[in-house]
């Protein structure tokens, strides 16, 4: 079975992975629903976890702080808690 078929959601890093795996959707009712990690920040509003390798121990804390955020807000999204399409907030 494919990953689309066998799970609900499919999260991305950046925007060439959610182009790349949007256009590998599969043409059946039942799918995962492919979403950016990013969607879930409610304190940031980067539109992509940036590749930190480059950004020393900055770019590394940068990523840390995000994915803490984003996985936050999917916790929340996956226990009914917070709708990452409504307005981030401050």
């Amino acid at each position: 079975a494919s990953d689309f078929a066998e799970f609900d959601l499919i999260l991305t890093m950046d925007e060439r992975n959610f182009r790349d795996v949007k256009s590998r959707i599969p043409q059946t009712p039942h799918h995962a629903q492919v979403r950016r990690m990013t969607d879930f920040c409610r304190e940031h509003f980067e539109q992509e976890v940036s590749d930190p390798y480059y950004g020393g121990d900055q770019g590394f804390e940068q990523v840390l702080d995000l994915l803490e955020d984003a996985c936050s807000g999917l916790l929340d999204h996956l226990e009914g808690r917070y709708d990452p399409g409504s307005p981030k907030q401050n």
